[in-house]
């Protein structure tokens, strides 16, 4: 009987994780993706959100990147788009949808266009707050400009760079609109 509950034990704890992984394998096409919600205004007073490391998405560790503030920012041959708070551009994913907001880079994918997460507020400067808002993504928030889910290039290194623009062509600089920012050329 002893050795009975043990090896159920054992099957048990082998399978959970097995299970919980399948159960957060979301890719945002679920309900609780659909609705955006925009972020709170922000109060200079209010510390920031905790940091985060990972987006939750299923196998891809460091996943996400928390910001707590956007900008317009002129960069040379492509013009206005957004940056976050440190200055880094920000993109959108042709493959992604606006309306309703739905992410689709997941896995690998996230490794190199890393999503944008928020907590409750969001400082802007130059960029209206009314087109700001959250898709769910395995319970965090990613911003959203417009409805475009937003992603930093792990290939910008420093502020005013664009070296994703045009990627693939399916990944674009974010203007402050949420459109595309200007193709360089």
């Amino acid at each position: 009987m002893f050795l009975r509950r043990i090896v159920l034990s054992l099957a048990v704890g082998l399978a959970s994780p097995l299970l919980l992984g399948a159960c957060s394998s979301s890719n945002g096409t679920g309900s609780d993706s659909a609705a955006p919600v925009a972020p709170a205004a922000s109060d200079p007073g209010t510390s920031a959100p905790p940091a985060t490391s990972a987006a939750g998405d299923s196998g891809s560790a460091g996943a996400g990147h928390t910001t707590t503030g956007v900008t317009a920012e002129a960069l040379d041959g492509i013009g206005s788009v957004v940056t976050d708070d440190q200055g880094l551009t920000l993109y959108r994913y042709d493959k992604d949808q606006s309306d309703p907001s739905k992410w689709t880079c997941s896995g690998a994918c996230t490794k190199t266009w890393v999503p944008v997460i928020v907590g409750d507020s969001v400082q802007t400067t130059g960029v209206e707050k009314s087109l700001l808002g959250t898709v769910h993504r395995n319970g965090l928030k990613q911003l959203t400009l417009a409805g475009w889910p937003l992603y930093r290039y792990s290939g910008d290194t420093a502020a005013e760079q664009a070296n994703g623009q045009g990627k693939n062509e399916e990944w674009y600089a974010v203007a402050p609109s949420g459109q595309k920012a200007a193709e360089t050329g």
